[in-house]
């Protein structure tokens, strides 16, 4: 069952994104068929919540307005998704750094922050590299201990070879 659920998985994704790479050509239609299809969704939420508080009993409470509206926050706030939905973490993060918006930069500005980032992803990248080389001096020290730990191990058995066998040669 896993199994199958792991393979449907997979198929969704893959198919998402050849999706995205395909309509991320095409910006407007995208934001289009994104924007229906958010609205569907919401709209079947919205229904389906209609159809369970008119089934009545405890369903009825449950997807009473303003139950639903109390539950949905503080589920919402739990989850920190209140504040990211709304407001948006790349808003929220340059507010706290008191940035400015994207669109408010300069040409100038924005020709800075790609160099900072082309910059830092040299570093990175040099640093992985020196990681990788200590990484391999490491093993290389590994084998060298081994190979005496190895060469220890042979005298021994020589030298006992030798003790229990006076008679024989070795060659």
């Amino acid at each position: 069952m896993i199994l199958v659920l792991q393979r449907i998985v997979s198929f969704f994704d893959k198919l998402e994104d050849r999706v995205r790479e395909h309509l991320s050509r095409y910006p407007i239609v995208y934001t289009f068929i994104g924007g229906v299809a958010i609205v569907l969704f919401w709209r079947g939420v919205w229904h389906t919540a209609d159809i369970l508080q008119a089934r009545g009993g405890w369903l009825e409470v449950l997807f009473y307005e303003p139950t639903s509206l109390i539950i949905t926050t503080i589920v919402l706030l739990m989850t920190g998704l209140f504040v990211s939905y709304f407001i948006g973490d790349t808003i929220l993060m340059s507010g706290l750094k008191r940035q400015k918006k994207t669109t408010e930069k300069t040409e100038k500005e924005v020709e800075e922050e790609e160099a900072e980032l082309k910059g830092m992803r040299a570093t990175i990248k040099e640093m992985k590299k020196e990681v990788d080389e200590i990484k391999m001096d490491q093993d290389i020290v590994d084998l060298k201990i081994i190979k005496e730990e190895i060469d220890e191990i042979k005298e021994v058995m020589e030298h006992e070879h030798a003790v229990h066998h006076p008679d024989e040669k070795r060659g």
